[in-house]
């Protein structure tokens, strides 16, 4: 009888070792939520060598553009004004090319004629030029290369020489998919970091698996999935640095979430508990076996 009494309650710390052992695996630790740590030797913190340089974001299909001309010549600032839509005086009246403009327009309804949409066929539809194909370029090229473009137009109106072009691409969204929750975003500035990518979105929960993010990005028609650890210092300067237009970041949960247990204070306080029922069965267990000698 001795034997089995000892035999059960070996069994009964088994099952609390075994309970506690699962509770603290399914906890969240630093080493699993903290960014920029230095990468291990054993990998569990990758190191990303090959890194590459940030690189301006290339056009693509759906792009729109703002695209704005200016000039301190005032005949040729006229001249533009005109021929994107929006005149510099009231009542103003210009032909360009045997096209009529009135300078008469409301500033809203101005600013929508500034965009310009990346057609299927990659160009834009831009006033005096006509198409122009910027797909696969940067904004700095096509800055530069409407300057050349239009410096055949206007030199018979001013000095061409003074004429500046300001392009940027605007309505420029990414997606974040996590455990916290969802969302599309707008990229406020040019290098947006993946740092701050996540911060607009809210940051991630304490379940998301920060060693397994996506990235799911398109460049010319073609669809790619990057993964990294984001918990890695060595992203910095990487090709998953920086954000880009239309990208959508996934962050799958943790496998540990299904314990429903997330600090370590609340392990130990269901582990104590678990401990005193257990004891308080082994209790009564043990009532049953003495009343029944």
């Amino acid at each position: 009888m001795q034997r089995l009494q000892s035999i059960s309650f070996s069994r009964w710390l088994l099952t609390i070792a075994v309970v506690v052992a699962c509770m603290l695996s399914s906890c969240v630790t630093s080493k699993k939520i903290n960014l920029m740590q230095e990468p291990t030797k054993d990998n569990r913190i990758p190191s990303y060598t090959d890194t590459i340089p940030y690189a301006d974001y290339e056009l693509s299909t759906g792009d729109r553009l703002h695209i704005r001309v200016h000039s301190v010549d005032q005949q040729v600032q006229r001249l533009f004004s005109a021929a994107m839509g929006y005149g510099a005086g009231r009542g103003d009246n210009f032909a360009v090319n045997n096209q009529a403009f009135t300078g008469n327009l409301n500033q809203g309804y101005a600013n929508e004629l500034y965009t310009y949409l990346v057609l299927e066929d990659g160009t834009i539809d831009f006033p005096l030029i006509g198409k122009l194909y910027v797909r696969g370029m940067n904004t700095r090229q096509i800055k530069y290369r409407l300057e050349d473009e239009l410096a055949t137009y206007i030199k018979d109106y001013g000095d061409y020489k003074m004429v500046s072009v300001d392009v940027n691409v605007i309505q420029r969204m990414y997606s974040v998919i996590s455990e916290r929750g969802s969302g599309n975003y707008s990229i406020r500035r040019e290098k947006m970091t993946i740092y701050e990518a996540i911060a607009q979105a809210g940051d991630l929960g304490e379940w998301s698996d920060r060693s397994k993010v996506k990235i799911v990005r398109e460049k010319e028609g073609v669809t790619k999935v990057i993964e990294f650890d984001i918990r890695s210092k060595d992203i910095i300067n990487s090709e998953y640095y920086y954000v880009e237009p239309n990208d959508v970041i996934y962050v799958q949960q943790l496998k540990g979430k299904a314990f429903g247990i997330n600090r370590l204070t609340a392990a130990i306080a269901v582990t104590a508990t678990t401990i005193s029922f257990g004891g308080f069965v082994y209790g009564i267990v043990q009532r049953i076996i003495n009343a029944a000698k």
